[in-house]
């Protein structure tokens, strides 16, 4: 497991998300539990995993929908 992983969202998960799209990495949906999501982020390779968050950031959740990766 990373060293760096956090269990909480950053500041504003929805700009890490999209800053991490245009730089060319990957984000992929882990879970959903009620109105709670887990997100890991992935180089550009789609290699080991580098981090992850959960939040139930409401902003979040509607810049997710139902897409379950920055790929979809």
């Amino acid at each position: 497991m990373p060293e760096n992983r956090t269990d909480h969202a950053p500041p504003d998960p929805v700009a890490i998300l999209s800053r991490w799209t245009e730089a060319g990495a990957i984000w992929r949906v882990l879970g959903r539990r009620g109105d709670r999501v887990t997100v890991a982020l992935y180089p550009c390779t789609g290699g080991e995993e580098v981090d992850r968050f959960t939040s139930d950031d409401p902003e979040l959740l509607a810049f997710l929908g139902d897409r379950r990766g920055s790929d979809d």
